[in-house]
């Protein structure tokens, strides 16, 4: 999976946003956190959730069940919105 050509990220001062464009089934901007920031990033090239998972875990020192919860969370709201390419 990988984040659709419709959206572009945009980084304003330490906080990124998705912003659709040509898109038309979702009119909005997503102000992502940090952990949103980094799935966003991992997801400008093909990857897989669990290759999102590992990245996430060597990077953070948290349990990985925690992780792989907050990248479900992200990823079904990157779905939501039709952003992802699958």
């Amino acid at each position: 999976m990988k984040l659709k050509n419709d959206f572009i990220v945009q980084n304003i001062d330490d906080t990124q946003f998705l912003v659709p464009v040509g898109h038309e089934s979702f009119n909005g901007i997503v102000k992502s956190n940090k952990t949103a920031a980094f799935i966003v990033n991992c997801l400008s090239e093909e990857t897989t959730r669990d290759q999102i998972v590992d990245a996430m875990c060597a990077q953070y020192d948290a349990p990985r069940e925690t992780i792989a919860a907050d990248v479900d969370e992200v990823l079904g709201t990157l779905r939501g919105i039709r952003a992802l390419e699958e």
